[in-house]
Order: structure tokens, then sequence, then C-alpha cells
């Protein structure tokens, strides 16, 4: 019996424990190259929207095998004997447009959309343009209802009609300048001062009734001829054409004018002759009152007037009043008042 035992076949089961082996890493493959197909593809689809017709058989012909030609260099055979120096290296297309891609935006900034990128410098500056359009065209008509009224007050005024020798009004790019200038022998300031004479004095009143009712700024400068002067302590034609403009500007507040209105008042001398090819005569010698306009009013004032609404009120200069000033005046002073 134990001989018996000793002989038998004994099978031996190993049983392993644990859990799942690892898969490895081959998904990530699979997966990257699925995102890069995906890619191709929306690549593709955005390509043949953004092409046209012609270029789409552009981009076909450059791809087809019909469009190698048969001249090719060496001894035959898709790639024999082709040698990259050699002139039969060269493959030929032929019937292959150039393809050229222009990406154009699909937005509405080139029409100016204020909701897409330009749009909104494009509205800006549209809007800055009418602005400048719509004031301009309100200070002309102001410009020349002023005009028409300073001229028509000197010819229903007897006293006043010799001084209208002696005014000059034009247009320039900054707005409506008016000059008070000397005649020969009739000059507009007391000899080597600043004194207006009386003359100047009413015409300055009579300047400042005119203006006074639009919110234009001012701007004032005095003029001399080239004729050297010379006072006490190196008093020269800087400091008497400075002078006389700021008696005017005093004239022109006495006459009615907002003193805040005056944006400068500056002496020029000779520099600007009225008459370039005759530097000394009397007529050089002047006072501009440059009525500004108001586009041109630099700054936090210019922002200001583009907020006003289209349809100016009285207040702002869409219309002036008939008349002259009723205070100050000279005790001779026969002209028309404002009711």
């Amino acid at each position: 019996m134990a001989n018996a035992n000793s002989n038998a076949i004994i099978v031996v089961k190993k049983i392993k424990k644990g859990g799942h082996g690892h898969h490895g890493g081959a998904w990530k493959v699979a997966y990257a190259d699925f995102v890069t197909a995906m890619m191709a593809f929306f690549l593709l689809l955005w390509l043949l929207n953004a092409t046209t017709e012609e270029q789409k058989r552009g981009i076909s012909d450059y791809f087809a095998p019909v469009a190698v030609s048969a001249a090719s260099g060496g001894a035959g055979g898709m790639l024999g004997g082709r040698s990259i120096s050699s002139p039969g290296s060269s493959v030929s297309r032929t019937s292959v447009p150039s393809v050229s891609l222009k990406l154009e935006p699909t937005t509405g900034a080139t029409e100016g959309n204020a909701e897409e990128e330009g749009g909104a410098d494009l509205e800006s500056e549209k809007a800055a343009k009418e602005e400048r359009e719509r004031l301009d065209k309100i200070d002309n008509q102001n410009f020349d209802k002023i005009e028409q009224q300073i001229r028509q007050t000197i010819q229903r005024t007897p006293d006043l009609k010799e001084l209208e020798k002696h005014l000059m009004i034009d247009r320039t790019p900054e707005g409506m300048r008016i000059q008070v200038v000397d005649r020969e022998g009739r000059p507009m300031f007391a000899s080597g001062s600043a004194k207006l004479v009386e003359r100047t004095k009413k015409l300055m009143y009579l300047i400042a009734a005119a203006i006074r009712r639009v919110p234009n700024r001012v701007r004032i400068s005095g003029h001399t001829d080239s004729e050297p002067f010379k006072g006490k302590n190196g008093y020269s034609n800087w400091e008497l054409s400075a002078d006389r403009a700021q008696s005017s500007r005093r004239a022109l507040v006495e006459g009615g004018l907002d003193m805040s209105r005056v944006e400068s008042v500056a002496g020029r001398a000779a520099q600007d002759p009225l008459l370039p090819e005759n530097p000394t005569s009397q007529r050089n010698r002047r006072v501009n009152i440059l009525l500004l306009k108001k586009s041109m009013e630099p700054g936090q004032q210019k922002k200001q007037l583009a907020r006003k609404p289209a349809t100016a009120p009285k207040s702002s200069g869409a219309e002036i009043l008939d008349g002259m000033p009723t205070s100050p005046l000279p005790k001779d002073w026969t002209g028309p008042r404002l009711r």
C-alpha cells in the first residue's frame, strides 16, 4: 500500500490573485490620430467654404497625376535618372493656374459696423465729420448775418459811413476775420500810442454788438507797419501792437462782448503785413478780430459743442438779433439800439 501511494501523480494548482493587467498607452496614440484627422477635416471644410470655384479647380489640377508632363529627363520612369542640377529633372505642369487665397473679413468692419473690429473708428470719424459740417453750416449762416448787420448799420447811420473805409471783413479757414485798418491821414489810434480815437471806439462798439450774440471765441491781434518805433525803455513796435490789441479788447468788452470769449490777445508788430509789397504803408497798421469757427475750438469746449443737438437753440448763435448795444455808448452815439 505504501508503494502504491508513492507512485501517485500529484497535481498542484496555483491561483493568481489581483486586478486586471495594465493595458498600456496605445489608446493615447489612437486618440491623437483621431484629433489630428478631425482638425484636418475641419480645415478642409473651411478651405472649401473660403475658396472660389476657380481656386478649387486650381487646387485639384495641382494634385492631379495627369498634370505631370511626359517631358522629363533621365533614363525614363517616374524617377529614373533624375538629377537636381539637370534641366531635365524639372517637372512641367500644364494648365495649373496659380492659387492665391485672399482672406477678407466677413464681418461688418469694412462697412463701419461699430460692433465689429475697426467699425467703431469709422463710425466715430464719420460722426465727427458730420458734426464739423453741422457746426460750420451754423457758423457760415451767423457770419453772413454778422457782416450784413455791420454793413447795414454803417449805411443807415450817417455818422458811421466814413468808418466803412476802415473796415475789412473776410473769411479764413479758421473763421471770420474783421480788420480795423488805418488809412492815409486817418489813423485809428493816437500817434505813437495805444489810445483809440473816438471813431475807432464807435467801430469797436459796433463790432461788439454784432458778434456778442454768438458763442464763438475771439482772437485779437495788433499789427504795425515796418517803420521802427523807438520809445522809452526799449518800447518798440512789438509793445505798441500788443497794447493796441489790448485797447481793442477793452473796447469790445465795453461794447458788450463777454470777456470769457476772448481766447488770446497778441501783438504781431510788422510780422504779418496787409500789403507785403509795401511794408511801410499805413494800411499795415491795423487790428484783427478773428471770430473762430466752433469746429476749430480746442479742448473740452469742442467736445461739449459736439454733444449739442443738431438743431441749435437761439442761445447757441443760430439766430442773431438786429440792433446795437444799449450801454455803454459814447455820448454822441446816434445809431440804433437793441430793443
